[in-house]
């Protein structure tokens, strides 16, 4: 009898040989790829939260941003911090309250609580976002982990 050694992943099939053959259980999954509007984002401390501004020069970048953030409903929301391709930090914002108003060049998102401790943590997130685009990082916001916008400071 042949012992036969298989990496993870792999299933032996039985050919109409001797022998055995090794195929991959599962196939290589797709490469999904979406343009995602570029905006210029501005973020700031408010006194109940942080809100961020999404401004695009485009106007069809900026019908895009809006109709994807309109069609992912305001839910879960996370903001990427981004560095050479790589991601440098994820905050998910999922404390207190999201609203996001359509402006005529973009759109502005609010994150809010009226309780003190969620408050100091929303703006937290701010301040070290905030410091990161100052350093050269770019944020990626997605809405149900699909891409809304890109943007620089």
């Amino acid at each position: 009898m042949k012992s036969m050694m298989m990496e993870r992943g792999m299933m032996a099939m039985p050919t109409m040989g001797s022998g055995t053959m090794t195929m991959p259980m599962t196939a290589a999954p797709a490469m999904q790829m979406m343009m995602m509007p570029c905006c210029t984002m501005k973020m700031e401390k408010m006194k109940d939260g942080m809100k961020m501004v999404c401004m695009c020069k485009d106007e069809m970048a900026c019908n895009m941003m809006q109709n994807l953030c309109m069609m992912m409903g305001n839910n879960m929301v996370s903001c990427h911090m981004m560095m050479n391709g790589m991601i440098m930090m994820s905050i998910n914002m999922m404390k207190g309250m999201c609203k996001c108003e359509m402006t005529k060049d973009g759109m502005c998102c609010m994150w809010t609580s009226g309780d003190s401790m969620t408050c100091k943590m929303i703006q937290a997130c701010c301040e070290c976002m905030m410091a990161m685009m100052e350093c050269g990082c770019s944020c990626v916001m997605t809405m149900n982990n699909t891409p809304v916008c890109c943007g620089t400071c």
